[in-house]
């Protein structure tokens, strides 16, 4: 079922269907933009273009670059220089959500919860045994 929406980038209303997330008349422009990027990247000295550099030639949105990057347009593997930030800390990756380098951290803390949660069900358990142990040995000598 169809959703009006207001385009985020010129403000006109468009039925969304959940393909794009801006109206007909933007999608078209994103489209020639990225003609106009791609055809650039297409000549073998530019494969290693920057981001920087490839806006400045093109004129386009890095937001853009960032979009096409993510759903896999344009591909990092065959442009090393494009990629997409990281959800965390920004730095450019070119697959996942999160660069290496936070995917190693949270790796690390999490094994780290994963340990002091195995220590503290450890001391829970020797508590409780302990406990009742000693419960049922006074028991027993009483008798």
């Amino acid at each position: 079922m169809a959703e009006l929406r207001n385009c985020p980038n010129c403000g006109n209303f468009f039925n969304y269907i959940g393909v794009r997330e801006v109206c007909v008349l933007c999608a078209q422009e994103e489209e020639k933009e990225y003609e106009e990027v791609y055809r650039f990247l297409r000549k073998r000295e530019n494969r290693a273009a920057t981001i920087e550099r490839i806006i400045e030639v093109t004129g386009v949105k890095e937001s853009l670059l960032h979009k096409w990057a993510r759903t896999g347009r344009l591909q990092p593997a065959l442009y090393p220089n494009l990629g997409f930030p990281c959800d965390k800390c920004g730095s450019l990756t070119s697959s996942g959500k999160l660069c290496k380098t936070c995917v190693t951290e949270l790796k690390s803390d999490l094994n780290e919860y994963e340990a002091a949660q195995k220590f503290r069900d450890a001391v829970r358990q020797s508590d409780a045994k302990g406990y009742y142990k000693n419960r049922q040995d006074n028991r027993t000598k009483d008798l």
